[in-house]
């Protein structure tokens, strides 16, 4: 017997687990994914591109959301609060300040000199105050080691940052390195073991001497019919994992990646666990034995801190 997501995964054509920069534009939207367009139940990514002087009203509905800044900086006013967002300069600059707008609210997104701007959402219950999240106070892990090592900025991990159901972290893999990796899953609903999470990947990549990057992301069937996409990915690049076994993501040499996860899931609890591919989770107990790469961290960044063994594929 099959269930309703099971069904909804086989109904999904192929190509739409991979969207091209420009192919899921919309109205003032550069990239604009929710459920509908997903054939899911709850995560959402916009992009907004604002010009000089620029505003966008956002009417967050059954969602909350949050405004990052991809480049530039912005004022957000909602719920009668007005959160000023210093943003960066690039994803590849800094760890970026953001805020946090409730559902059933409405917002106004203003930049006086531009920028692009990201905003998850995810379809909720509760109605959680606004609030704004410091650059200085997003923890920033390094995870792997040796060509499996990158840097992940938990600005709205489970355990960083309250949300209903909303988790949102940010993930700078070197270029040449491989992240997302072992392949993980998180697809079943096993208590303490693994959570049911939908998930976006939006990616950026790294110029170098005017030469746009490219990298390549993996995601392998974990049930007959699943998900199956091998695609090479650029910047404005997005994929959708409804289910199986994510990773790698693979950064091209000379260029470094970004990528953007989006996550909700219907579980009780807000958690974000996860299940090793049994083929290749044995690449964790190589990672003490070498050095985290030295080009990480890429910016300087205040809490570091280290991670290896058992601890996230991210």
């Amino acid at each position: 017997m099959t269930t309703d997501h099971e069904e909804r995964v086989r109904e999904r054509p192929r190509h739409r687990w991979h969207l091209p920069a420009g192919s899921a534009a919309e109205g003032p939207y550069a990239l604009d994914i929710d459920p509908k367009r997903a054939v899911w139940d709850r995560s959402s990514l916009r992009v907004v591109e604002l010009r000089p002087g620029g505003v966008h009203p956002l009417v967050t509905g059954e969602s909350e959301w949050l405004v990052l800044p991809l480049t530039g900086g912005c004022t957000v006013h909602t719920s009668g609060e007005i959160f000023e967002l210093l943003g960066r300069e690039s994803v590849f600059s800094g760890v970026s300040d953001f805020a946090y707008v409730p559902r059933d609210a409405h917002a106004q997104i203003a930049s006086g000199a531009g920028g692009r701007f990201a905003l998850a959402g995810a379809k909720c219950e509760r109605r959680l105050p606004a609030r704004y999240g410091p650059a200085p106070e997003v923890p920033v892990e390094l995870r792997g080691s040796g060509t499996c090592s990158r840097q992940v900025h938990n600005f709205a991990a489970a355990d960083t940052f309250e949300c209903d159901r909303l988790i949102a972290v940010e993930v700078l893999t070197p270029g040449g390195n491989w992240s997302s990796y072992p392949p993980h899953k998180h697809d079943e609903h096993r208590p303490g073991a693994e959570s049911v999470l939908e998930e976006i990947y939006y990616f950026e990549i790294e110029e170098r001497g005017g030469t746009a990057g490219f990298g390549y992301h993996r995601v392998s069937p974990s049930r007959p019919g699943g998900t199956d996409v091998l695609a090479e990915v650029r910047s404005g690049d997005a994929v959708l994992i409804p289910d199986g076994w994510h990773g790698p993501s693979i950064a091209a040499p000379g260029h470094t990646m970004y990528y953007l996860n989006v996550m909700a899931g219907p579980g009780e609890q807000r958690e974000w666990l996860i299940s090793d591919h049994p083929d290749h989770g044995w690449i964790r107990d190589t990672w003490p034995a070498q050095p985290v790469d030295p080009r990480l961290p890429l910016h300087g960044i205040s809490g570091l801190s280290g991670l290896s063994g058992q601890e996230a594929s991210r």
